[in-house]
């Protein structure tokens, strides 16, 4: 196990190109953090650049204290596991877990005790005689992993692990991954691009966009308190709803939207008198919006696409062109179509609200399925809505 603290990390290409941008990171001995962002965002460079596999443009690393910037990646003592699996073709598995350790030139029955044991944590003993041509996909990242096991590593660097696995095979090494890592109590950092990946590892999560860090926590903190739009649209599967509006009273306690459709809305947010009147953007989870009856509700809207996950089912709402469709998660079989018209509400406990610049402002009351995950949402909803009703 290892501490890692990233101290206003820098990396440039040439004179212009910066595509890390001063991060400060700490990651504590023990601890299972994932970095997760958008293509592009620089979370695979940073990742080889903890592994000195990249260099370090501005800016310091120490691993247990100790400043490691210009140390071999063998002298920092950590095993990575690259979204390729990068195994020899014509080397067993036993010789490909023992290559790097005897390139190290320790004794043989270290090599042999350390391969074994790796082996017998990932359920790979009776595959050891095997080429990786005869294993399948899953067996073979277990074998790149197992690599990395024997090195006996202060920290373990795992580069989208997964991107090469079909579904089924991504939930079962999620599992394997998560168990290892109860299992061996080891530091780990880990890069990826899917958030359900990221919501279901990580003790903490690191979100990265363009180099920089938009914000650091628990997945259930990123998810209920977003720190801005970014945060919020990617952290969450289907992503938050946003809503253009305009905000008519700030309030210290309390604060008046007036949305896009003319309504308005009381949400508990804080927000500085300075932005009254600016524009601002009212944000909901699909799992927050309440239905009802058409003649109820205080918001009308058509349905343009539904998606059915048989346990679950997904409305997607016309919102008269003003960006994404709203999405609405009904907890069980729906019967609604496309073309029909239905009531919704947006409490007011569930609500976000976002300035012009993205920053969300702070919350001061969270609704019950906040503050207690795992509690469904109170959602109303009548199966056969009245459809056609006039707007």
């Amino acid at each position: 196990m290892a501490q890692l603290t990233l101290d206003k990390l820098n990396k440039r290409y040439g004179e212009t190109a910066q595509v890390i941008k001063g991060i400060d990171l700490q990651v504590n001995s023990g601890e299972f953090v994932v970095i997760v962002g958008p293509s592009g965002c620089g979370k695979s460079t940073l990742l080889r650049m903890i592994a000195g596999l990249e260099d370090i443009s501005g800016g310091d690393m120490y691993i247990d204290g100790t400043r490691v910037n210009d140390d071999t990646p063998s002298e920092r003592g950590i095993g990575m596991v690259f979204q390729s699996y990068a195994l020899y073709p014509h080397m067993t598995v036993y010789e490909n877990m023992a290559f790097g350790l005897q390139l190290a030139k320790l004794p043989k029955a270290e090599i042999a005790r350390r391969v074994e044991e790796s082996a017998r944590i990932l359920q790979l003993e009776p595959l050891l005689q095997r080429r990786p041509k005869d294993l399948s996909g899953g067996q073979r990242q277990r074998v790149a992993i197992g690599r990395a096991i024997a090195r006996e590593p202060k920290l373990f660097l795992f580069d989208e692990p997964l991107s090469n696995l079909d579904a089924a095979l991504r939930v079962q090494m999620r599992m394997e991954i998560a168990a290892l890592h109860r299992r061996l109590k080891s530091t780990i950092i880990y890069v990826t691009h899917d958030q359900v990946e990221a919501m279901t590892l990580a003790q903490r999560i690191v979100v990265l966009n363009r180099g920089n860090v938009e914000q650091v926590g628990s997945p259930l903190e990123l998810y209920d308190h977003p720190a801005n739009e970014f945060v919020a649209q990617f952290i969450g599967s289907p992503k938050m709803n946003l809503m253009p509006g305009t905000l008519l009273r700030a309030g210290a306690e309390e604060s008046i939207v007036q949305l896009w459709s003319g309504k308005e809305l009381a949400i508990p947010v804080a927000t500085p008198a300075a932005d009254q009147g600016r524009p601002v953007k009212l944000g909901i989870r699909p799992e927050h919006i309440e239905w009802g009856e058409v003649a109820d509700a205080p918001n009308l809207a058509d349905v343009l696409f539904v998606e059915h996950m048989g346990n679950e089912t997904y409305h997607y709402l016309d919102n008269a062109g003003r960006g994404d469709p709203w999405v609405v998660r009904n907890p069980r079989r729906s019967t609604v179509t496309a073309g029909e018209t239905v009531g919704y509400r947006l409490p007011a406990e569930h609500c976000h609200l976002f300035a012009e610049t993205g920053e969300a402002y702070p919350r001061l009351r969270v609704g019950a399925s906040d503050a207690e995950p795992g509690q469904a949402a109170p959602i109303v909803f009548s199966e056969r809505v009245r459809a056609n009703a006039a707007h």
